[in-house]
């Protein structure tokens, strides 16, 4: 009895130093777990939404939201916002590829922008920081979405669109009557967009603006789009140019000596679109004369003596000094060297100037005249 009493006991203690050997196995893997268990050995992502991300069938863990801080948009909702990308929804097409109108499922009216590319960081880290970027004079940019073979930017929609389409668009708006005052206006608020960028640190250089890129919202209000674009998509196509040769108009010549962008890239263009405010015309008709100095003053002085280069539209509603100091900033946006180009604080203090001059002058003497011969009072002082 003895011996079989011994025998039990002898059992249990074998089974109980097992289950101790087991316990103190299982402690030890969990004090190693959760040492580690914040972060994925697939990913090396401290953040457990990139593996969710990846369970969901998500193409790569840098797209998740929460990692980047931006609203990832997912395909479905961005169908149903634009009917399935209905070309009734389409509104046009940009650098970055066609562009969608949109309504998203909280009423919101959005801008999508649509391209064929697989899935790249390098695309969601340039957009995340591009969303930070807030001014009242720049588009918002409010996500994206990457799938099924396409990236998309979503901003915030204008309803005025583009200049162009109220400058020289013949196919839609060429009838649009802006006065000289509200180009004047125009143009201070996309200056003051393009001195925010300026003023960004570390520097941020829009490098690819053209008249394009400025929209206006209900109220006439200037917004400048397409910020960092050509950055974008020189990062996801591999370094390929993006910039196309129909807009070599409003590249700086002096880009290709230096091969790196300037802010005095940006004012250069920024002249070009002046040129166009003042002309109601493409600067394609005039590209022949870009590249120097000596080329730009004589085509002014040439067309102001033709009476050509001033919109026709504008007949009667601006002064020759308006006018004469509109065109003297835009010579010195384009002038060569690049070193010589004002700081575009300077531009919007100066149009600025401009404006209030102007509006100054036509409450005394009335709006103006319909014809400009400003080439001696240009070039002779």
């Amino acid at each position: 009895m003895a011996g079989s009493f011994a025998a039990i006991v002898g059992a249990v203690g074998g089974t109980l130093a097992v289950l101790a050997t087991v316990i103190l196995l299982l402690w030890i893997r969990m004090k190693q777990y959760g040492k580690f268990s914040n972060k994925n050995s697939e990913t090396e992502s401290s953040d457990p939404s990139a593996v969710v991300e990846m369970k969901r069938g998500g193409s790569s863990p840098f797209s998740a939201p929460s990692i980047t801080g931006i609203r990832q948009f997912k395909m479905e909702e961005l169908e149903q916002a634009t009917r399935n990308f209905n070309e009734t929804n389409l509104i046009g097409c940009g650098t970055f590829g066609l562009v969608f109108k949109g309504l998203l499922s909280d009423g919101t009216v959005v801008a999508i922008k649509k391209r064929m590319g697989e899935p790249r960081q390098e695309f969601v880290e340039e957009v995340a920081y591009l969303s930070t970027i807030c001014h009242r004079n720049l588009v918002v940019l409010l996500g994206y979405c990457q799938e099924r073979g396409y990236q998309m930017l979503v901003s915030e929609y204008l309803p005025n669109g583009s200049m162009c389409s109220h400058l020289y668009d013949t196919g839609k708006s060429s009838t649009t009557k802006l006065e000289f005052k509200q180009r004047l206006s125009v143009a201070i608020g996309a200056a003051k967009g393009l001195c925010h960028l300026h003023g960004l640190n570390p520097r941020f250089v829009h490098g690819n603006f053209k008249t394009g890129s400025v929209l206006v919202d209900e109220n006439f209000i200037a917004k400048v789009a397409d910020a960092g674009m050509s950055k974008i998509l020189e990062k996801i196509e591999d370094g390929a140019s993006s910039v196309s040769s129909s807009l070599s108009a409003f590249k700086d010549p002096e880009m290709e000596q230096l091969e790196v962008l300037y802010e005095t890239s940006d004012v250069y263009s920024f002249g070009v679109f002046l040129l166009e405010l003042i002309s109601g015309k493409e600067a394609t008709t005039y590209e022949e004369a870009f590249g120097s100095n000596h080329s730009l003053i004589q085509l002014v002085e040439d067309h102001l003596r033709s009476n050509d280069l001033v919109d026709p539209r504008l007949a009667g509603g601006f002064t020759a000094e308006g006018m004469r100091d509109l065109l003297l900033l835009m010579l010195k946006c384009m002038s060569f060297p690049g070193k010589g180009r004002p700081r575009m604080e300077n531009v919007v203090v100066e149009i600025d100037r401009i404006l209030e001059t102007e509006i100054e002058r036509t409450m005394v003497m009335g709006e103006g005249t319909a014809t400009v011969t400003l080439g001696s009072q240009l070039f002779t002082s």
